[in-house]
């Protein structure tokens, strides 16, 4: 591991080039760029799942530390690493100071992986606007946590407000269990009628407050074509935010999934037996891992989430995010100006083929 200390992108560079010719690491089997950013007091947990994750998926990982915007100069300290405590890989620890941290992406952009994606990874509160950040944008893949935000279900809000294909939130991966055991549970009723199952309607017992209940919920609305609320439960759900889950069937039947507080799901039906089925509790490492399996959009948290929230549209949105500068120091302050499509009517060269005229054709120093 190197320190850096008041250093520059390409310092950054060099020493990651320095590293591979003395440790003899190649990474031409790099999947992807991890880029994560974090508070100061979440980094540590941060760089835990960030190599985690990156012993399953092959990936350059470069961690965002913004701190003390307001201050005077701008400064960035590095830490670089080649097979270290960040993973087999390639990382890069970069601590930013003063506005630098407001235009991180152009310290990141040099240390992308060459033709390989991008995933962004926001520890923390999610933004209100991803759009924002640059991180965001140059990225193939948002992750975001509403769980770490204040109000869980108002940010659950703003990520459909804020929506674009290749957005996801962890309150969704935290329900993957949950969501193949419901299927699982479906499937097996198809198999003992040996037709099609309809589902009428149902409830799900838990926290209200919680956003992967409401996205499990909001799945369930959009898949079955019927209302799925979400009911206070009896007793305490941990982040899962789940206790039981009640679907009514066509048929007079009904299906029952409870949380067993020992990992795993008690499964009641028709005709079978409770069955138990398993719903370990996942690391965070886990969870990144899960979503960096996939690149393209996740339709089926975008399904959820316009049924969760009532936003509707959001298939039809561009997956191509354009940055719009925002400054926190100067919240209120103007928007940048744009550049025009066609200065034709504005630029006086344009109009004229002359620039401004001083009154004289002298060349310079002509005059005497």
């Amino acid at each position: 591991m190197s320190t850096l200390w008041d250093a520059n992108g390409s310092a950054i560079v060099k020493e990651l080039a320095a590293q591979r010719r003395t440790g003899g690491a190649v990474m031409s089997g790099v999947a992807l760029t991890l880029v994560v950013v974090a508070d100061e007091d979440q980094v540590a947990e941060a760089e835990a799942a960030a190599a985690a994750a990156a012993e399953v998926h092959p990936c350059r990982l470069l961690v965002v530390v913004r701190r003390q915007v307001e201050a005077p100069a701008p400064r960035l300290d590095a830490e670089v690493l080649v097979g270290g405590r960040l993973g087999p890989g390639e990382a890069v620890v970069m601590r930013m100071y003063g506005r630098l941290g407001l235009h991180a992406e152009s310290v990141v952009l040099p240390l992308l992986a060459a033709d390989a994606p991008v995933v962004t990874w926001f520890h923390g509160a999610p933004p209100d606007h991803l759009d924002r950040d640059a991180l965001g944008v140059i990225a193939n893949r948002r992750v975001t946590d509403s769980l770490m935000a204040p109000d869980h279900v108002a940010a659950l809000h703003r990520r459909a407000e804020d929506f674009a294909p290749g957005d996801t939130d962890l309150a969704w991966t935290r329900s993957t269990f949950w969501r193949s055991a419901l299927a699982s549970t479906l499937d097996a009723v198809v198999g003992r009628r040996g037709g099609p199952v309809r589902v009428l309607g149902g409830q799900l017992l838990g926290d209200p407050e919680n956003p992967t209940a409401q996205l499990v919920a909001g799945w369930l609305s959009a898949r079955c074509g019927c209302s799925i609320t979400v009911e206070p439960g009896q007793r305490s759900t941990g982040t899962k935010g789940i206790e039981t889950v009640v679907l009514t069937l066509d048929q007079d039947e009904e299906v029952r999934l409870t949380d067993d507080r020992k990992g795993g799901a008690v499964i009641s039906q028709p005709y079978r037996p409770d069955a138990t089925v398993a719903l370990p509790k996942r690391s965070l490492g886990e969870l990144i891992g899960e979503e960096m399996k996939r690149l393209d959009s996740d339709e089926p948290y975008r399904e959820a989430l316009e049924a969760a929230t009532g936003v509707t549209g959001l298939a039809q949105r561009s997956p191509v995010r354009e940055h719009h500068w925002f400054d926190p120091m100067r919240p209120t302050a103007p928007p940048a100006p744009t550049v025009p499509a066609d200065s034709r009517d504005d630029d006086e060269v344009a109009q004229t083929g002359t620039g401004d005229d001083d009154g004289g054709d002298d060349e310079p120093g002509a005059a005497e």
